[in-house]
């Protein structure tokens, strides 16, 4: 013990791979510990080793000793309680001790915690809830605050799920943190170790419930082996209060059953689904529930019987109906459309198909919305779909993975977006509908409601792929709980659990987080014109072509003079019309529609004015710079950590963050030049094509190598790279460099392909300056891409280069498998210019 807080106190830190998140339990400095004595014995309420009060009482014990040092005896029931820590039911609790007269009322998964007397009380209204509180009392701990409290902690809702997009090969479908942790070669896997680990991180931020395989659901998970191995999972799930839930493809009885249909009338199919329930149920007793998706994306469903939503929906809710099971039915159904119709419109597509449903699904189905109207955007309005189902229970459905917002690639905090949804008041009958308490089931006075956060997990010790977007992960648990807390205290919170107590490092990461939602929205795209990375291919890079001329709906209407969709009832597609009658005369008025929503409601000119008095399209550039360059400031700002953090977290860390900071400069190049060349409207700041620290590469003497034409033509600068002549032959490019003498940054921007790991050298009058390799497919978890484009584009930086005017600058790159050693250009960067 006096070793570790020895090294602790002169600021030694031990390496670390990221495995444990927030339960590190770290040991606390001396000047910390010494000041507080945990109580000596810990009495656990029950000793069955599947229980959650048992779970509870392990976490108590290596907590304690692992934060202060100190070993609590485990100590059998008993009246005298003096200097105990008692952990358990509120029920068992009454049984041992008496009374419980002081314990205020508890709800659901509810806990109360009292550590004003010798004697911590952490009590449960069930078992679960017992084990939450312990975690809360740890919490308190790691983060050194010995406060005497007493209070009862209750949930805001029931549901408080995760998604798993998981497939059964192993793949997870906009994952980025690696293979499966629950499946491989169509099975469940044998080592279940990390499902346990992940049940543990979720109970400790109290989520109740996985949904373990992708909403595409494979048919095969019904097999009896794999749901055999379901059990397995929930088995291992148990001890930790988090119950197993699984998605299902609607067409199962006719794809693995041998039935002819999948009717959810047909008696053939409702016999198939009570029996497959049952068959489960058998293997899972405590089986949360089912997720589907249906007739959306390809995806089989009632609609292929003209059946309803509804009907479709419960179907599997009288199947789990005997066993206390939930549905969870996804809104996210739509249909291709055709973009020359102006008023057609994709955001309408959940309130079309579901409002006229509104009090048919049965009281165990909960209606699962996606939190704005079209697909996990950088900025959307609120799904008005949570305004029009007053007689079905709803639940929210957020994104912990950045499918769209950088792919953990990028960090990105996420609760400043989403509070802006739970927050918003929808004003449903000219009273107070505030979407939180909508999902909670209090608005509508419905028995079910709550949250679930597609996260994808994988085998990588990040969990994410990322430190930093674990912040995103811990932040959905304490927000599905109690949705009122603020961003950035749960993020500091999160970053002292994670990290450390030292306010350098709490102060660091809390701005480079807080600043880097903004910082994304704001190179990527902004004013409400949604994310404008590549919805075809991977969602990853810039390619704002890609929303227009295709049926998906995503559109952003731009040509040469106007942008934006117009969505009002009076001239456009009457989406603005779906919420109540006081959000829809807010966004019917282009006055009062707030401007960073302004194209998401309204078709305008590029030289409408916003409320700053800039033009629409003179904010595109502006915004689109200021993000790039704060994208910029989170390298040093990391790097003053160094030190302060392991060494090993520290080094991803910052490679992810230096990744950032040159991604954004694509982003910010691609987006900027489309639209100058869509509009022809020059930046009145005069950046926007003009970069005269830059050279670039088709300007060199090119040797094996050749001027490649990148399409979309945005996604390189002046539109060209180069590739090499061949795929298995070097080439260089050599240029004498024409700046003033000095100190640089010298930055290089290539492609990254999957399919090939080229080589490349720099050298400056033929002395090595560097060498890197194009393996960002190893270590960055963002979807690949096989061309040259907005998410292969790159850059890599050799700091603190000294030159002189008429130095040779030469890069010799060696392709590999289909990747051509490309290059775009060079940049040599004085002090304090970024570009």
């Amino acid at each position: 013990m006096t070793f570790f807080l020895l090294f602790a106190l002169v600021g030694i830190v031990f390496a670390e791979d990221g495995l444990n998140a927030w339960l590190r339990y770290a040991p606390l400095p001396e000047s910390y510990s010494s000041s507080y004595s945990a109580p000596s014995s810990l009495v656990v309420l029950n000793s069955t080793q599947s229980s959650p009060v048992y779970t509870a009482g392990q976490e108590l014990s290596n907590g304690i000793k692992g934060i202060l040092g100190q070993q609590v005896k485990l100590s059998s029931w008993s009246v005298n309680s003096s200097s105990s820590i008692i952990v358990g039911t509120v029920d068992e609790y009454t049984k041992v001790y008496g009374t419980a007269a002081e314990i205020p009322e508890l709800e659901g998964d509810g806990f109360y915690l009292d550590s004003q007397s010798e004697s911590v009380k952490i009590l449960g209204n069930n078992e679960r809830g017992a084990l939450y509180g312990a975690f809360e009392y740890l919490s308190m701990l790691s983060q050194a605050n010995f406060s005497q409290v007493t209070y009862a902690s209750n949930p805001n809702a029931p549901i408080r799920w995760t998604n798993e997009w998981d497939n059964l090969d192993a793949s997870i479908e906009r994952g980025f943190g690696g293979p499966s942790i629950f499946f491989q070669n169509g099975l469940v896997v044998q080592n279940l170790t990390r499902a346990a680990e992940y049940a543990r991180l979720l109970s400790s931020i109290r989520v109740n419930a996985v949904i373990v395989n992708n909403v595409n659901a494979n048919a095969t998970l019904l097999t009896p082996e794999n749901i055999n191995g379901l059990g397995r999972i929930a088995d291992a799930f148990r001890p930790y209060g988090v119950q197993l839930g699984i998605s299902l493809n609607f067409a199962s009885p006719q794809t693995i059953g041998n039935l002819s249909t999948f009717d959810p009338l047909d008696p053939s199919v409702i016999s198939f689904w009570t029996n497959i329930t049952d068959q489960i149920y058998q293997a899972v007793p405590d089986m949360a529930g089912y997720l589907v998706k249906a007739n959306s994306e390809g995806q089989p469903g009632p609609l292929t019987y003209n059946r309803t939503l509804a009907e479709g929906a419960n179907l599997f809710a009288n199947a789990l109906k005997p066993h206390g099971g939930i549905v969870m039915f996804r809104a996210f159904v739509y249909n291709q459309l055709n973009e020359s119709e102006w008023r057609a419109d994709r955001a309408d597509a959940a309130v079309q198909f579901f409002k006229e449903l509104d009090g048919q699904f049965d009281d165990n189905v909960v209606v699962q919305i996606k939190y704005g109207p079209i697909d996990f955007q950088v900025r959307e309005p609120t799904s008005p779909l949570f305004a029009n189902l007053l007689n079905t229970s709803t639940a929210i459905e957020l994104q912990v993975a950045q499918e769209y917002l950088g792919q953990q690639c990028h960090l990105v905090y996420l609760p400043p977006l989403w509070k802006t949804i739970l927050d918003f008041d929808l004003r449903v009958d000219n009273q107070s509908s505030v979407v939180r308490n909508i999902i909670s089931g209090k608005r509508f006075n419905r028995p079910l409601g709550g949250s679930a956060a597609v996260v994808n997990v994988g085998t990588n010790t990040t969990w994410l792929g990322s430190h930093l977007a674990m912040s995103n992960l811990y932040a959905y648990g304490r927000l599905a709980w109690d949705p009122t807390l603020e961003p950035e205290d749960i993020l500091q919170d999160w970053i002292r659990l994670t990290f450390s107590l030292d306010e350098q490092v709490i102060n660091t990461i809390t701005q480079m987080s807080m600043e880097s939602w903004p910082a994304y929205e704001n190179y990527s795209g902004n004013l409400g014109i949604q994310t404008l990375t590549d919805i075809l291919y991977t969602h990853f890079g810039p390619n704002p072509a890609s929303q227009d001329n295709n049926g998906y709906g995503q559109w952003t209407r731009a040509d040469a003079k106007t942008i934006g969709m117009d969505r009002t009832v009076s001239n456009g597609t009457g989406f603005s019309g779906q919420y109540p009658a006081e959000i829809a005369q807010m966004y019917e008025n282009i006055e009062t529609t707030p401007d960073n929503l302004l194209l998401w409601f309204h078709h305008v000119n590029y030289t409408q004015r916003l409320r700053s008095g800039k033009t629409v399209i003179q904010h595109f550039y502006d915004a689109h710079y200021d993000g790039a360059d704060t994208a910029q400031t989170f390298v040093p700002q990391w790097e003053s950590l160094k030190g302060k953090i392991d060494q090993q977290r520290y080094e991803e860390v910052l490679f992810r963050q230096v990744y950032q900071a040159g991604h954004s400069l694509v982003w910010r190049d691609a987006i900027n030049n489309y639209y100058y060349n869509l509009s022809g409207i020059s930046d009145e700041a005069d950046r926007v094509g003009n970069h005269p620290w830059r050279v670039e590469a088709e300007s060199m003497t090119l040797s094996g190598y050749e001027p490649f034409a990148v399409n979309p033509f945005e996604m390189a600068s002046n539109f060209t790279a180069v590739i090499t002549t061949s795929n298995n032959t070097a080439g260089s490019v050599t240029t004498t460099l024409d700046f003033p003498s000095g100190t640089y940054d010298l930055g290089i921007n290539y492609y990254d392909l999957i399919g090939g790991k080229s080589q490349w050298t720099v050298y400056i009058n033929n002395s090595t300056l560097g060498e890197w390799v194009g393996n960002n497919e190893d270590t960055l978890g963002h979807a690949p891409s096989t061309f040259l484009d907005g998410h292969s584009a790159t850059r890599i930086t050799f700091r603190n280069v000294t030159v002189a005017k008429g130095d040779t600058l030469r890069i010799v790159g060696n392709p590999d498998g289909i990747e051509p050693a490309p290059l775009d250009y060079v940049v040599l960067l004085p002090p304090g210019v970024v570009d």
